[in-house]
């Protein structure tokens, strides 16, 4: 259901052709508990550099895991690229870049889109987040998103996962603030701007955090 791993040779993507199958079912069914569909803004104290200043929205959260994509990192590599490297066209601008979803297993690919009069895409593995948000990450579906791309869309590579228990417990530290999904963050903002303007949002001022625990 994901997209293949790239690596740079020479200056040229090449794919492996290895596919991942991450629970397919659990996404294409996405748990609807408090936190889904949120965002996950990074607080001073959270040490792993990975989530610096990251910001995350919540695609699945249930008691045995959480699965969420860094909206705010991008890495080198355009859409137009990645799709060439996988043997079909993109017909869309030539700048839009693809986003880094997270650390963990960095060869799978994943899409966000809003699904607006003019997407026409008809796949069992499309998940309604929120509103007309949508998720995928089957092959298909950036295929026929490829064909004519919407004007909101982002395609990652990796994610950021935790086990049983562990963001509970980050978020009792107080190293995640809990903010509300809009469309705006997700396609409007620009990447560099994006923590500051999510806390501005709920009326935090980002100069004053402060790393201590405790910040709920």
């Amino acid at each position: 259901m994901s997209f293949q791993r790239f690596v740079r040779s020479r200056g040229r993507l090449k794919s492996d052709l290895r596919w991942s199958r991450f629970a397919a079912a659990t996404l294409f069914h996405v748990s609807q508990s408090e936190l889904c569909s949120s965002l996950l803004v990074a607080m001073p104290q959270l040490a792993d550099p990975n989530f610096h200043h990251a910001v995350i929205l919540v695609v699945h959260h249930d008691e045995t895991s959480t699965f969420g994509l860094v909206l705010n990192r991008e890495v080198e590599l355009s859409v137009r690229d990645l799709c060439e490297s996988l043997e079909f066209a993109w017909n869309g601008g030539t700048s839009v870049e693809v986003a880094w979803g997270g650390p963990v297993e960095s060869h799978t690919g994943w899409l966000l889109f809003q699904d607006d009069l003019d997407t026409e895409i008809e796949d069992e593995g499309i998940s309604r987040l929120d509103g007309e948000l949508c998720f995928a990450g089957s092959m298909s579906v950036l295929q026929q998103l490829a064909e004519r791309p919407p004007q909101d869309l982002r395609v990652f590579l990796g994610y950021a996962g935790w086990g049983m228990g562990q963001l509970e417990s980050e978020l009792a530290q107080g190293a995640w603030v809990i903010a509300p999904l809009s469309s705006d963050v997700v396609f409007d903002v620009p990447v560099d701007e994006m923590w500051d303007h999510v806390l501005r949002e709920m009326k935090i001022d980002p100069a004053t955090l402060i790393a201590t625990a405790g910040v709920h």
